[in-house]
């Protein structure tokens, strides 16, 4: 059975979109050191993020815009990246796993949600490896654009020195109004 792993990056930061990916990986061509993203170093996700790409049967990555995440919040839209990025595929999966408790609405084969599924299915980890390299490659362009922000140290996350960008510069287009501390610093 064909099997794709989805996953997110960007649920929490109060800039920038959601980012999701999917992927169905080879098993005649195995990846090693695959895990969960976020216990991986930079440089680790980088080079995995090269080897998913050229060794996977599949993979795809999509988004969710703030725009978005401000009309449909964070989890719908969370979703709704996961979605796309299953449906980009260049090969359909059978079956989906999705990290999480949650499984996006409206895909035509079958899912499963699991919880910390980003550690325990090495598709699962290639697809939070793309989405979490992905978004941080998007902070990192972000960074460039508005230097005074620090988004290629925090990502976007709320940290003390983010809030307190915020609170000299004010918010900038990126930046999600429907999350209290951007709404707070708009008087919202």
């Amino acid at each position: 059975m064909m099997i794709a792993g989805a996953d997110e990056a960007g649920r929490g930061p109060l800039v920038g979109s959601v980012v999701a990916a999917a992927v169905i990986l080879d098993p005649n061509n195995p990846i090693l050191g695959l895990n969960d993203s976020k216990k991986l170093s930079e440089k680790k996700r980088e080079k995995l993020f090269i080897e998913i790409k050229e060794k996977a049967l599949a993979w795809a990555i999509a988004e969710a815009s703030h725009q978005e995440i401000d009309e449909l919040n964070i989890l719908n839209a969370s979703l709704l990246a996961m979605r796309r990025a299953v449906e980009q595929l260049t090969v359909q999966p059978q079956h989906v796993l999705v990290d999480g408790n949650k499984i996006p609405q409206g895909l035509s084969m079958s899912c499963d949600a699991v919880v910390g599924g980003d550690a325990l299915h090495p598709e699962i980890s290639a697809a939070s490896i793309l989405a979490k390299v992905t978004r941080d490659h998007q902070m990192l362009e972000l960074d460039a654009k508005y230097p005074q922000f620090g988004f290629a140290k925090h990502k976007g996350y709320p940290t003390k020195a983010h809030f307190e960008a915020i609170a000299q510069f004010g918010v900038v287009e990126e930046h999600r109004r429907s999350f209290g501390p951007v709404r707070k610093s708009l008087g919202l």
